[in-house]
């Protein structure tokens, strides 16, 4: 049964990100993890809700004020960027870009992607204060995972993601799929697939050497 939701879930997430490629939402070709990315590239600036908060709604990924290219920009295309979300319940971004960023993606309540998150979160405790960690549902259904995190007790920030808009934006293509930042915001690799804590603390280790050694010059 377990099988079947996952396989079921993850068709759905195919189609929710495939809408978004169409709309326009993702600028960057390829898929994160398995694609080359341009050296630090850009993470894009989103807003989600907390997933276990009352904040309703879809992910804001609106990269500027306007919606139009037009100059100066009408009255009715003017937009609140993600970094500019304000009010509590809200996960943003550009919030996170102070410290390394571990970014997970997943989606299905109850398969191996679920798993992945206990993982994320043992390591989020090892590492909690210097790197920052965001674990994103993508698209399952809200309460389902209310209760998982509830259940699961993690500690970790777990958002919501609720259209697939931010799945969309960064070009999520498995499951899971964790990006790893560079304070900032850009992008210093990606995984798809599940790790253990050990590898996923080596990943974590190898973007703080990769800091250092810009650091030191």
């Amino acid at each position: 049964m377990r099988d079947r939701y996952t396989i079921v879930v993850g068709l759905l997430f195919v189609v929710i990100v495939a809408v978004a490629l169409i709309r326009g939402v993702g600028g960057n070709g390829g898929t994160l993890g398995i694609d080359g990315q341009p050296a630090r590239w850009p993470l894009p600036e989103f807003a989600v809700p907390i997933a276990t908060g009352a904040l309703e709604g879809d992910a804001n990924v609106a990269q500027d004020d306007c919606s139009s290219s037009e100059l100066p920009c009408p009255p009715n295309a003017r937009r609140t960027p993600a970094c500019r979300v304000a009010g509590e319940g809200a996960i943003r971004a550009c919030d996170l870009f102070a410290r390394p960023l571990v970014l997970s993606f997943w989606f299905g309540e109850g398969g191996e992607c679920a798993d992945q998150q206990d993982v994320v979160d043992r390591v989020y405790a090892r590492y909690r204060g210097r790197v920052s960690f965001l674990s994103l549902n993508i698209h399952d259904d809200r309460d389902g995972v209310r209760d998982l995190v509830r259940r699961r007790r993690w500690r970790m920030p777990v958002g919501y993601d609720r259209d697939g808009a931010v799945a969309g934006l960064y070009r999520v293509g498995g499951c899971p799929t964790i990006a790893y930042a560079y304070p900032g915001g850009t992008l210093q690799s990606a995984s798809i697939g599940q790790l253990s804590a050990h590898q996923l603390e080596a990943r974590i280790e190898e973007l703080i050497r990769d800091i250092r050694e810009v650091e030191a010059g």
